[in-house]
């Protein structure tokens, strides 16, 4: 599997994630749909900021260089020569800004958090998630760029499972995203997840129809 701003999965890896969905929905009653996204937010007030920074630098070392250029005198080209650095230093900043290492040292864990929700609650609804007769729809998403993993149940399953039970799928997917295993780590939530639910709203035989797809959703 590749990462990055183009999220690529090998067909053995779709499938397999598609399977443990299978596998998980045999012994409950429950809809788990799985996704990965490659960010949950353009994050764009990074650019911002290291523009501003890099460019602030930049004109600070100018002035205050000043001194071994000024005996020769001031002149208008001076003035256009700091601007135009000060502007180029702005766009290196920009463009800077758009790494993924330096939009996760930048921005709050708490904002990365956020988006993640947001991003999470967007595709809850864009999926149609809500669309299973008894509201038990689970979506477990990886978000790569925030190295986060978000569990989102429909809310009449919500209410049926503590919190806490819900952190302990997240927990036993982490360990493995940690060590850059994206689909394992994923596999591994769904799996956990399937115990979590077989405990609340277990399947029924002859009465389990699968409602959603199993299929592997995935995004930039």
């Amino acid at each position: 599997m590749e990462t990055g701003k183009r999220l690529q999965l090998t067909d053995e890896e779709r499938e397999r994630v598609s399977l443990a969905v299978q596998a998980v929905e045999q012994g409950t009653s429950a809809e788990i749909v799985p996704m990965i996204v490659s960010r949950s937010g353009l994050y764009r007030e990074v650019r911002y900021r290291t523009g501003l920074l890099l460019s602030l630098l930049t004109l600070t070392i100018l002035l205050t260089a000043e001194i071994a250029w000024l005996p020769w005198g001031w002149h208008a080209y001076n003035s256009a020569w700091l601007v135009l650095m000060t502007m180029l230093a702005y766009g290196v900043g920009a463009w800077v800004g758009t790494w993924t290492s330096i939009i996760r040292l930048l921005t709050s864990p708490e904002r990365m958090r956020h988006k993640v929700k947001l991003r999470a609650e967007r595709a809850f609804a864009k999926h149609a998630i809500t669309r299973t007769r008894e509201g038990t729809g689970v979506l477990i998403m990886v978000s790569l760029l925030e190295h986060q993993i978000y569990v989102l149940a429909d809310q009449p399953l919500f209410q049926r499972v503590p919190v806490e039970r819900w952190s302990s799928v997240v927990e036993a997917a982490v360990n493995r995203l940690k060590t850059g295993d994206i689909v394992g780590g994923l596999c591994q939530g769904i799996q956990a997840c399937g115990v979590l639910l077989a405990a609340v709203c277990p399947g029924r035989p002859g009465d389990n129809p699968n409602e959603l797809s199993n299929e592997l959703v995935h995004e930039p």
